[in-house]
Order: C-alpha cells, then structure tokens, then sequence
C-alpha cells in the first residue's frame, strides 16, 4: 500500500461526522493493506507509529525539505526508514538521524509530509479513533466486533487485533487469551455530572470506589517474576522495586492486578499529582483482579473480582471500597472519600465484567467540577485541523492589579467557538510573539477543570489541570473575573 492512499482515507475521515462513514473510510484501507501491511496501517490509522521512541522531536521538523512532486512512498517502506532512525544512537546521532529524516520527508508529497509529521508528533487529529478502528477491522474482515474488542483488550493492541484477523480471521482473534506477564488494556469508566446519574446508570446495589488520582498500573506475577505495566501498557517494573516486592509477598502463585500508585503522607493522605507523577516511593492501591493461580476472572461479576482481591490483597493496599444498597449510603461514602482528599468516587455496577477499553455504563466516575471564570491573556495560532484560527488560549486570575496565568487550553472547543474567538482575539490584539498572539485582558471565559497542580512555570505557582473551556462570559467584565486568592482556596 502507498501512503498516499492512506493521506486519502484520512481525508475521507476529516470529510465526514458519520461514524458509519469513517469505519466504512477505515475498513477499505484495511482491507486494501497486504497481509504484511495490515499491522502498521492499523497503527497509522490509530494516529502513531508503530515504533515507540523514535528520537524525533519538534525541532526536527521545523525545517523540512521540499516536497517530492510525485508520490512514491509504500507504507512498509516508511515504517523500515523510522525503525532506521530509531535505531541511530551514539557519537554522531544526531547528524545521522537529521539526515535521513530529511531523506524521508523529501521522498514524501506536501499531503504525506503532513501526515509523517503528525504520526511523529502524534497529533494526527483525523487518526481513527480505538473503537471506530475496533469496528472498522470487524467489517473489513467479516468477523464479529465482540470478538475483535476481546482480542484488542487480551493483546493490547488494535494492529495486532487486525494482523490477526486478515491472516486467521476469527479463529486467530479467539486464539487470543489472558497471559500473565503480557499486558492488557485497561477498563475505562464513563463518567457522569453526580452520584444520582451514576447510581441510576448503574443500579443498586453496586460497588462505590473512592477514585484515587495516582498512575494506574497493572501488576503481574508468575513465580517470582513481577512486571508493572502502565496505563499505555508501557514496563514500569525497574521504577517501582517496593511494588514489585509488595505483589511477591501476597498469597499467590500467579495473579493480575489493577490499580493505582500514588504518594500518601503519613495519614494517607494522598499528594498533589506532580508529585506522584515524579516520585518513586510511591504506594500501590488495588482496585480489581483479573486472573489469580491458573482462574481467568474477566468474566466474573465484579463483586466476585472484590471477593478474590479481598482474599488475595491486604486491607491497606485496597482503594477505599463500599457495597452500597442504598443511595443515602453512597453519598455518605462519597463524601468521606472526598474529605480524605482523593478526587472523587467510580461506581460500578455489580455484574458488570471486564471490559477493557470502552467506557460503557459498567464503571461510571464522578468527580466534583471545578470551575473558574478568568482572563485570555494571549492565544495562539493552531495547527493541523485548527490551521488558520486562533486556538490554544493563555488563562489567567486577577491578582492586585494584573493577571497570573494558570495554564493553557484548547479543550472543549468547537469549530464556532474558534470562528468567533479568532476574530475576537484579533480585534484585542497588543502584540506577537512568533505564534502567540499577546491581547488586551478583557475577555473573561469560564473553565473548568479538574484540580491544581504545583507549578514553577507560572508566577502564582499553580496550574490548573486537565482545563477545558464552558463558554464564554460577555456578562462578565475582567474586574469581575476570579481572583488567585479564590484559586488558592481550592487546594
């Protein structure tokens, strides 16, 4: 397959809002894929290479030859040159590594420049998503989808699921299975505005977890072999020594667990996230189990999956956990869960199997929103889809008689939103700065967010987290906006 059919299936994606028409878009590329082509078409279509570190970062492709006038590049082809480039280490490297990056990108059209580039960066916005890739390898294939997201969930991967099926159909998909010491994608919670939407999702009775913002690992043991895996499936097991010591003291031969790692004070209560985030002494907190010597409990109810950790972990290592019969006893829960500093709860339905990467109504979280009304102090131009509009926007708090910024963000932004702040911000402008775009600090915007985090890029020392735009506020005048003494408040 040449790349240039693939720059066509992600045009035919960005084209359209059908979902029916982007798995549609996606399955005729996978099907056009050679056996030997399928794993990274998948992969380039799910936005990433498939190497994990190529040593390629934003400065490299700062200053791109000029384009080939003709495409002739085929997708193992490039996939070969990147495995080139990632293998380059050693005096010289870096020269070596420009060089046949700049190799590349001159055998590649304007349109496969773009997307090489987005694939680097990952920022390949039109990239299918997991379950519109999920989906689309079922119909290229004619297998059924509950069996593809088996097979994705058990190896960890859409482009093996999709290796998989065009070689062996649906017998190599069901081939598949839990293996210790290999992996699997996690379970995902959907997520709902309070605890009454959640129950009701739900159902009573149900489990009601205290939701701990720590990073989630996956710990396997065979023997005394330990592995800890990350969220994105990445070996963490050198890092965390005491968790790998702790899951070889429990009463089991062989076992897989689900839960979080985060730093606790002495009162165990939990630290800020970045904290967390670069700490190595940190603290496991399980939360499910999905096989324990020899039983696969994936398709065991999940109070059963609580009755096995329950056996199997230490009361100390379990998240705060609570069988609610009623809704008066969950809030109760919830409440403390909160007041112990953890950032919210996950209700999960009694019955409900693993399922690894959907969020469905199986497990559903609640987190208290945070929100704020603050100041745009600059913005700046976007990229890729978001090319020609003013994008990421500079947020602020009133401080005496200025502004301290607290972060960035594009999220929650519609295609209208960037229309009108383009021109807004325009109309506002005092300066630039190479893609910033400096502005008058009149516009107030509502924000919400997710908790604060230290910080010693912003003046205040705070940062806001995981931030996303509401609306904008035109009733509100920028005196009006809230103050860095309120955000202090929060933490």
């Amino acid at each position: 397959m040449q790349l240039i059919d693939l720059v066509a299936t992600f045009d035919a994606v960005r084209a359209t809002r059908s979902r029916k028409a982007k798995i549609a878009a996606v399955a005729e590329a996978l099907r056009a894929a050679g056996d030997d082509e399928v794993l990274v078409v998948a992969t380039y279509l799910g936005g990433s290479l498939t190497q994990r570190r190529t040593g390629i970062g934003w400065r490299s492709l700062s200053e791109l030859p000029p384009p080939a006038p003709e495409p002739t590049l085929g997708v193992l082809e490039v996939d070969a040159a990147f495995e080139r480039i990632a293998a380059i280490g050693g005096a010289g490297s870096q020269a070596e590594r420009r060089q046949q990056l700049g190799a590349l990108f001159g055998a590649a059209t304007e349109d496969e420049q773009r997307l090489l580039a987005g694939l680097v960066t990952g920022e390949v916005r039109t990239g299918a998503l997991e379950g519109i890739l999920v989906e689309a390898i079922a119909a290229a294939f004619d297998v059924p989808g509950p069996v593809v997201r088996r097979a994705v969930m058990l190896s960890g991967s859409a482009p093996f699921a999709a290796h998989a099926a065009a070689t062996g159909g649906e017998e190599a998909l069901a081939a598949f299975g839990l293996e210790v010491g290999r992996p699997v994608k996690p379970m995902l919670a959907g997520s709902a505005p309070d605890l009454a939407v959640a129950l009701e999702t739900v159902g009573l009775p149900c489990l009601v977890d205290g939701k701990l913002d720590g990073i989630r690992i996956q710990v396997h043991r065979r023997g005394q072999d330990v592995g800890i895996y990350s969220r994105s499936l990445d070996d963490l097991t050198e890092r965390f020594p005491a968790i790998a010591d702790l899951a070889r003291s429990l009463p089991a031969e062989s076992f897989v667990l689900d839960g979080e790692a985060l730093l606790v004070d002495d009162a165990g209560r939990p630290a800020m996230f970045q904290d967390t985030a670069s700490s190595a002494e940190l603290s496991p907190f399980f939360f499910d189990v999905l096989h324990v010597d020899g039983r696969d409990l994936l398709d065991a109810p999940a109070t059963e999956r609580a009755d096995a950790l329950a056996d199997l972990v230490p009361d100390e290592h379990l998240v705060p956990r609570l069988l609610a019969e009623d809704a008066d006893t969950a809030a109760d829960f919830q409440a403390q869960v909160l007041a112990d500093g953890h950032e919210g709860v996950v209700v999960k339905a009694a019955d409900t199997p693993w399922e690894a990467g959907r969020r469905g109504s199986g497990w559903v979280k609640v987190k208290p929103r945070h929100t704020l009304d603050l100041v745009v102090l600059a913005v700046e131009w976007g990229s890729g889809r978001r090319k020609g509009w003013l994008s990421n926007i500079h947020i602020g708090a009133r401080d005496g008689d200025g502004f301290v910024m607290l972060g960035k963000t594009f999220k929650g932004m519609t295609d209208e939103m960037l229309e009108w702040q383009t021109k807004r911000f325009l109309e506002l402008e005092t300066s630039r700065e190479g893609h910033v775009v400096h502005v008058r600090p009149e516009q107030v915007v509502e924000i919400a967010f997710d908790g604060l985090q230290r910080s010693t890029r912003y003046p205040g020392g705070l940062a806001l987290r995981f931030a996303r735009v509401i609306r904008y506020r035109d009733d509100k005048t920028a005196a009006e906006a809230d103050t860095l003494a309120r955000v202090r408040a929060i933490s």
